[in-house]
């Protein structure tokens, strides 16, 4: 039975500039657009999530301010449920997101602001709706002491856990054993095992790392050249699919998360939840922003249908 998706992370909003470079310090250029719109990897796996058909929840603290306004209007709109605190004496998080205008590439900065102080206490006042998911999702951005007793929580209860090692930081290895999947993008991935991933046998060299250190499956998007789902008796490339050219690679990764989650819920296989996963990614590519970009299901399942 599909139980949805509880997701721990973070709201910030985005505010992007297009610009044909990065400016150098001290320099400032000419960009050639401005946006604000809703982010934060936690809110934004839970939009994909929610639009690719799963009951999704979102547990986080934001402000009582303007962006937090958003951030309530962004998680109606897109059908989550949240599970908040909010906080009246700290803001909610914003991130500076360059984007180049000419290949879509991407540089951001993150202040989480009050999902900074996303405690270990939160998770246990939310423990209902871990317990009562199909799947379980965090990631790096909100305290690492706070992804771990989700984690620990889920696993209790027989949820399936996915953990986004994002931001790539340091992390306590004992989260792994916690992982069912562990789902880092190639960059994140080579800061965790030590090695760039420039073919896809060192792609699966990282996996067999990921599993020494105890995760359960290791789950790694790799841009153009789609995702490797790597587990002790199979590893298969999930091809990258997309109806157009990538003009935004913002909040990629949140989109495969949220799709993978998403299809991993309603009980497929794995691999074949990779597989929405990438196309969730690769609809949202084709479109400027985060959370705003997030495709549904429909689109997702008319997308993989055409590409068989």
């Amino acid at each position: 039975m599909d139980k949805g998706v509880a997701i721990l992370g973070i709201f910030v909003a985005d505010t992007a500039y297009l610009a044909p470079r990065m400016p150098a310090v001290g320099e400032t250029i000419a960009g050639s657009g401005f946006a604000v719109g809703p982010g934060g990897k936690g809110s934004n796996q839970a939009v994909a999530a929610a639009r690719a058909g799963a009951a999704t929840t979102i547990l986080t603290r934001i402000g009582r301010d303007t962006f937090g306004d958003l951030a309530r209007r962004t998680w109606q709109t897109a059908g989550v449920t949240p599970r908040i605190i909010e906080m009246e004496d700290q803001p909610t998080g914003a991130a500076f997101i360059y984007v180049n205008d000419k290949t879509g590439d991407n540089a951001i900065i993150v202040y989480a602001g009050a999902a900074l102080s996303i405690s270990v206490e939160d998770v246990e006042a939310a423990r209902d709706a871990i317990e009562n998911a199909s799947v379980f999702v965090t990631q790096l951005e909100q305290p690492v002491a706070a992804a771990r007793r989700g984690l620990e929580i889920a696993r209790a209860a027989g949820v399936r856990t996915v953990f986004n090692p994002a931001p790539a930081e340091p992390f306590p290895e004992d989260l792994y054993p916690l992982c069912d999947f562990i789902a880092p993008n190639e960059t994140e991935a080579a800061a965790l095992v030590g090695f760039a991933l420039e073919s896809i046998e060192d792609a699966k060299r990282a996996g067999d790392v990921f599993l020494s250190r105890g995760a359960g499956a290791a789950l790694i998007t790799l841009g153009s050249r789609g995702a490797l789902y790597h587990a002790a008796d199979r590893s298969v490339l999930v091809p990258a699919i997309a109806p157009g050219p990538a003009i935004d690679t913002t909040g990629a990764g949140d989109a495969f998360i949220g799709g993978f989650a998403a299809a991993l819920s309603r009980g497929l296989d794995p691999a074949e939840a990779a597989r929405y996963g990438c196309a969730t990614a690769g609809i949202a590519v084709t479109r400027r922003g985060t959370a705003p970009a997030m495709p549904d299901l429909g689109e997702v399942e008319a997308l993989l249908a055409g590409s068989q």
